[in-house]
């Protein structure tokens, strides 16, 4: 049995962004949940990512 390595990606995004992302994704959801078909973590997990403070050059002056 081999073993797999989880994938992960970093999406940089603004608290806006990240927010957007989180209510497309939910509307999703709830849609999915209407028709009765399963829904995966993927909600969770975007919510529950580490955010990661990124300095913009104009903040670096």
């Amino acid at each position: 049995m081999k073993w797999q390595r989880k994938k992960s990606a970093f999406l940089p995004s603004t608290p806006y962004e990240h927010g957007v992302v989180i209510n497309a994704l939910n509307d999703m959801r709830n849609d999915l949940i209407g028709e009765d078909r399963p829904t995966d973590e993927i909600l969770l997990k975007t919510i529950d990512a580490p955010t990661k403070k990124v300095r913009s050059r104009d903040e670096a002056r």
